[in-house]
Formats: C-alpha cells, structure tokens, sequence
C-alpha cells in the first residue's frame, strides 16, 4: 500500500490533479472569506424601491429565493428595517464557481420613509421573489387644512 502511494506521488499527471484540487479547495475558501466584503457587500441589498401618497408609502424590495417566513420586518416611527439571509448555495463534489455575484449571507437594510408611520396599518406580502410593504401614514403626520377665520 505505501508503495502504491509513492508511485502514484511520482505520477505527474496524479500531482497535476492534486495541485487542481487544491487550487479549487483555495478558491473556495477565498470566496468564504471574502464573501462578506468588498464591492458585493458594498452594493445596496435588497434593491429597493419607495413611492408614496399623502396616505401611504410602498415599498417593493428584490428578494428572489427568500423565504419570506424568515424575514424579520419592523418599523418605527419612519423607519423600516428589513433584516434576513441568503443561504449560500451548496456545490456538488467537482463543481467550482466561475462567476459569482449573488449575495450570499445576512442583510440588513433600513429604509427611512417620507413620514411617520401608522404602525397598526402596515402590511406586508411577498409574490415572485418581490417582498412588497404598504405602510399608511400616522393620522398626526398627515397635513391638516387651517381654517381661516374672518374678521
């Protein structure tokens, strides 16, 4: 059996081999390591987009393959806070990334919204990886008409 081992250590091609797997080993473990810095974690996650009426503010954030039971979603007074995690995706045996730009990971993102929310109002669905809030506004936030008295 050992000398099984040294002939096959001899082996060029076999120490080519050994020498990919490692190169692949590396990479992935430098993707690990770095998969939480740099320009991916840097870019705005989810994307996001807001738009409001004098009663309500929606937003529509990205979250394709999220489950949305494990979606953490909170306001308060005119904040909102939508915190969660991808899941990395698991390669099969011999696999190795080539391109690999999907976030992976925790996220938080806090959305300062165009008032004061109405915190008992506010409802949240999730269709087709878009994860959509509709927050009303507070009742003592929206405008009021003054009355102008005569004199």
């Amino acid at each position: 059996m050992l000398i099984r081992e040294f002939e096959r250590a001899l082996n060029p091609w076999e120490m080519l081999k050994e020498v990919e797997r490692e190169f692949d080993r590396l990479h992935r473990e430098f993707d690990n390591l770095f998969s939480h810095f740099g320009e991916v974690r840097e870019a705005v996650y989810p994307k996001t987009n807001l738009y409001s009426d004098t009663d309500r503010a929606v937003v529509i954030a990205e979250l394709p393959g999220i489950n949305p039971d494990e979606l953490d979603i909170t306001v308060h007074e005119n904040t909102l806070t939508i915190k969660g995690e991808r899941k990395a995706e698991e390669l099969k045996e011999g696999h190795r990334y080539h391109l690999k730009e999907r976030y992976e990971g925790s996220f938080q993102r806090n959305i300062r919204l165009p008032f004061r929310a109405n915190l008992d109002g506010v409802k949240a669905s999730y269709k087709n990886g878009l994860l959509k809030i509709e927050v009303p506004r507070a009742e003592e936030d929206k405008p009021k008409k003054i009355a102008i008295e005569k004199a």
